[in-house]
């Protein structure tokens, strides 16, 4: 098997190895500071006794899920704690591809470019279905092309790279499109702190035992580094994915999860909506300078990222590289994200030289 590299690892190399300064909007890590409880039980944790130090509980530490299924208003036994989000996406397809109840996976065309990925790694076979020009998703395109080959549906919402949140309308139907075709419907809501739009509906909201929820608190808390999520199984499904966490991972790191654990009991609504509100006026500033350069451009509900098309300018790899090399802007292609924006590029709004970026962008399209 040939396996497929995301275009992110080149793109960031090729950044790095320029020849002049160049400001990165490729990668969703946000720049703004952690919360206080979370560098605190850092520092809490390295004073407990050594036995601390061994093999943490491989599903993750039973305080962090208790506080997780609490919150979730889901059973203990459903939530596992992964290595982030990245790895709960791939124990949730995995389950649904390993119940021998079709091979296929839909998809959204764009796609967030490590679900085509892990889709063939898991031996399964991609199927897309084109989101609307606001990134919304039509359930009923999603039903048309769904079957009794049709082992999962990957939805993320709010979305990378189109910023589109789902309504609790879509939501519903998806989920009920996966019931009708025993299928799993995968809802990775890894950005649901960062809904701008105030619409966002999680998939828990719908009792069923055909849908997995992942998440993690990489974004949320300002900490990717740390690889800590979580996914949420029907409780027929999750035994088997513990095993298969287990045999991948052996377990996560305590101390990570350990400082999760205090950030979450001891932050308040308050760290959220000042990230937000900072992101707000992020997306204003960026595309206020995207139209000065006479771009088409969407502006996001929510997550970190807008896509962009300049005129003659298609969002091709070459064209990247040369943004690099002649603006010092560092995006990601259009067609890293599949078919309906290869003519795009995206870039994220997760740097502290935004506004430089925005004026190097003007400049050079203007």
């Amino acid at each position: 098997m040939e396996y497929e590299t995301p275009l992110f690892f080149h793109v960031m190399g090729y950044a790095a190895e320029a020849d002049r300064d160049v400001i990165d909007m490729v990668s969703g890590n946000p720049d703004w500071e952690p919360p206080e409880a979370l560098r605190d039980g850092l520092h809490e944790y390295a004073d407990l006794e050594s036995e601390y130090f061994q093999y943490p509980p491989s599903e993750g530490l039973r305080s962090l899920r208790e506080e997780i299924a609490t919150r979730r208003g889901v059973g203990l036994e459903q939530v596992v704690v992964t290595n982030g989000a990245g790895e709960a996406n791939y124990l949730a397809m995995a389950r649904a591809l390993e119940r021998d109840a079709g091979s296929e996976v839909i998809l959204t065309d764009p796609v967030y470019s490590y679900y085509p990925g892990k889709t063939t790694m898991l031996g399964g076979e991609p199927r897309y279905v084109e989101a609307a020009e606001d990134g919304q998703l039509e359930p009923s395109a999603v039903r048309e092309a769904a079957s009794e080959e049709t082992a999962a549906i990957v939805v993320n919402t709010p979305n990378n790279p189109t910023g589109a949140v789902y309504p609790e309308s879509t939501v519903r139907e998806l989920v009920a499109i996966a019931e009708e075709n025993d299928a799993i419907l995968v809802a990775d809501e890894v950005y649901d702190h960062y809904d701008l739009s105030g619409t966002f509906s999680s998939a828990l909201g719908v009792a069923s035992d055909h849908r997995i929820i992942t998440n993690a608190f990489s974004k949320s808390l300002a900490i990717t580094g740390f690889r800590v999520g979580y996914a949420i199984f029907p409780l027929h499904l999750v035994d088997d994915a513990k095993s298969r966490h287990m045999l991948v991972n052996v377990a996560g790191s305590a101390p990570a999860q350990y400082a999760v654990l205090q950030a979450l009991r001891e932050t308040g609504p308050e760290y959220y909506e000042a990230n937000r509100e900072l992101l707000r006026e992020r997306v204003d500033t960026f595309t206020a300078a995207l139209e000065a350069a006479g771009a088409e451009y969407t502006r996001p509900d929510g997550a970190f990222y807008v896509l962009a098309r300049f005129e003659g300018y298609p969002g091709t790899l070459a064209n990247v590289e040369r943004l690099i090399d002649e603006a010092g802007v560092a995006g990601m292609p259009g067609e890293a994200f599949g078919t309906a924006r290869e003519d795009w590029l995206r870039f994220a709004l997760v740097t502290p030289r935004l506004e430089e970026a925005a004026d190097r962008l003007a400049e050079y399209f203007g």
